[in-house]
């Protein structure tokens, strides 16, 4: 409860809980970039060229699911890369100091929130408000 009361007070994070976050970022940005690495060269076929492409034994049912596995890994990797985006985005407001303002109500963004979610900015607050908006009388 004190760690609440303090961070409603303060405009920003100090230096070192700046490094904090930074380090959580990076190790997720890391792991990010290795998986979209995967999906891309999954839904690329780079390894795919051999005897096979030009086999009359290839079944209909076989070439459409490796069509929707393709296209589902498509959209993965554009969903990774907008992470990616996000994360990278993250540690440039860590460099501005903005880092774990809520971009609508001004205040820190809680430390939990952002551990699970690094790339946040908004506050649970925020986030509740917008996705349940107040009926109209």
């Amino acid at each position: 409860m004190t760690e609440k009361k303090t961070e409603a007070k303060r405009t920003r994070y100090s230096d070192e809980e700046l490094e904090e976050f930074k380090g959580i970022i990076m190790i997720k940005l890391g792991k990010a970039k290795e998986d979209l690495e995967l999906l891309t060269e999954a839904y690329t076929n780079h390894s795919e060229h051999d005897t096979n492409d030009t086999s009359p034994t290839f079944k209909v049912l076989e070439e459409g699911q490796q069509v929707l596995s393709k296209e589902e890994n498509s959209r993965l990797a554009a969903r990774q890369q907008r992470f990616i985006t996000n994360l990278e985005n993250a540690l440039v407001r860590i460099e501005n100091k903005t880092y774990g303002v809520c971009r609508v109500t001004g205040k820190l963004i809680g430390k939990d929130r952002l551990r699970a979610v690094p790339h946040a900015t908004l506050s649970i607050d925020a986030k509740m408000k917008m996705s349940n908006p107040s009926p109209i009388n």
